[in-house]
């Protein structure tokens, strides 16, 4: 699961003092689907101000299966931004390639 959440938290940038329920009832909602927060090493924004006196923040995030390393794998790309304000992530999913019988 990913996406702009539009919410702020020092859970996840590091750069923002606050924690907020709303983050709570998110962190419960990726539970409940057996998914959680992926966290870089690194502090990245992944929105970019227009004004100067609003920080770059972390509101696009990933969440993904803990214990699954192949969808354990997502870039994100600053250099893609172009005009927007967002950068773009992409996660690699890995498809096999399997036959499957089936009837008509």
């Amino acid at each position: 699961m990913t996406g702009d959440f539009n919410i702020r938290d020092s859970l996840w940038d590091s750069n923002f003092l606050f924690h907020f329920v709303h983050s709570d009832m998110l962190f419960d909602i990726a539970d409940s689907f057996s998914i959680a927060l992926f966290k870089l090493t690194e502090n990245f924004p992944t929105r970019f101000s227009n004004n100067d006196q609003n920080s770059n923040s972390v509101l696009d995030l990933v969440f993904t299966r803990p214990l699954s390393v192949e969808f354990n794998c997502y870039h994100i790309h600053s250099d893609w931004r172009l005009m927007s304000d967002h950068v773009p992530i992409t996660v690699n999913i890995p498809i096999r390639d399997e036959y499957i019988p089936t009837k008509q």
